[in-house]
């Protein structure tokens, strides 16, 4: 059922391109090692990746939420911290569906890129005309393929060097008819002019707005690469990007750990909107990154990759992949659509687990006797 809030930003977006872009770069080096089975080694390293990470969170949030519902917190409150410490967890239920198309979609990609581009629009736009002749919002959840896929397919261009191509001048006037086309379209009454709230289910602008995105952050390129070439700039990178999908699970739960906390020992809060308020939020982001940072530090066990294949082992077979994707994915959607609740986290607890481990199971590869 798709409820009242949005869960994400209009900048993810563009995470949907970036991640097209290391997917594409993530197939070919899979490919490339030879493998026996390109598509199930693809998908079992990369949702392994994914949700390892989310183990710990699915059991601490079942835990405190059964300890929170026990002690007898008000369900109205225990359903609002609920939410706001759920919303993360979105992404990784569409951003997982959007790598189990990666092996397909990279084919669609390799034989036809242009016309897979415009078949996922035109998808779009028909999954969001079907969703506002019906008033059916559930019919919108169908472009979680056609709209994410879109940005994804994106980045398959992007890492083939498409965009690098283009003159700035070129980049710069896509990006602007991108935006352009997004005034009429979010000022007939059809679309939200919040991108925020085209985001769940997702529609149609969100397209466009991936386009614009993409655009920009070529444009870019040149002074990021040479700002990476700071040591300070690199290392900061490094240390984000390595405990980066950690950090972004616990962020919230720990904004509102942190902020219960404060309370409870009686920090003055200033007054919402005031000067003071928006000085503080900069003390909150350093603390908040600092405490997930040791988080992440901590649970590094869980966000390790899966070992590359040995000559002689194969992952599980697609029956197994099948199951453990729904296992992995199905509680990050559960949270999606129904917002995080004590049994949902429950589910989490449970299946994403499973999930990860048949996916971590390998098995002989075919001719090959194990003795």
């Amino acid at each position: 059922m798709v409820r009242r809030r949005h869960l994400g930003r209009a900048g993810d977006a563009l995470f949907f391109v970036v991640g097209g872009f290391a997917s594409a770069v993530g197939w070919r080096s899979t490919v490339a090692r030879g493998a026996p089975s390109p598509a199930r080694d693809y998908l079992a390293t990369r949702l392994v990746r994914l949700f390892r990470p989310a183990v710990p969170l699915f059991v601490f949030l079942a835990l405190g939420l059964g300890v929170a519902t026990a002690v007898g917190t008000p369900p109205d409150l225990l359903a609002e911290v609920a939410f706001g410490i759920g919303s993360p967890l979105w992404f990784l239920a569409a951003y997982g569906i959007t790598q189990c198309c990666v092996p397909l979609m990279m084919r669609f990609h390799e034989r036809a890129p242009w016309a897979t581009l415009g078949v996922l629009l035109v998808l779009a736009a028909v999954v969001d005309a079907v969703r506002l002749a019906t008033g059916v919002a559930e019919v919108g959840l169908l472009n979680l393929g056609p709209v994410w896929l879109f940005a994804q397919q994106l980045g398959f261009l992007w890492a083939d060097g498409w965009f690098a191509r283009r003159s700035k001048a070129l980049l710069l006037a896509v990006a602007f008819v991108a935006y352009a086309l997004l005034v009429p379209m979010t000022s007939i009454g059809l679309w939200a002019p919040d991108m925020l709230q085209d985001l769940n289910p997702p529609m149609l602008p969100l397209a466009f707005l991936a386009i614009a995105q993409a655009c920009l952050v070529q444009l870019v390129h040149a002074p990021l690469t040479r700002l990476m070439r700071n040591r300070a700039a690199l290392g900061a990178v490094f240390v984000l990007g390595r405990d980066g999908m950690t950090i972004y699970l616990w962020h919230l739960p720990l904004f509102i750990a942190l902020n219960g906390v404060a309370l409870l020992v009686g920090v003055p809060f200033p007054t919402p909107g005031s000067g003071l308020w928006w000085a503080s939020r900069v003390v909150a982001l350093v603390v908040v990154l600092a405490v997930a940072l040791g988080v992440a530090r901590a649970l590094r066990w869980f966000d390790r990759p899966l070992p590359r294949l040995l000559p002689s082992a194969d992952r599980p077979s697609w029956p197994v992949v099948a199951v453990a994707a729904v296992c992995t994915i199905g509680p990050a959607f559960l949270v999606m659509q129904l917002h995080l609740s004590f049994w949902v986290a429950v589910i989490g607890a449970v299946a994403v687990p499973i999930g990860v481990w048949l996916l971590s199971r390998t098995t002989p590869a075919r001719g090959v006797t194990r003795i």
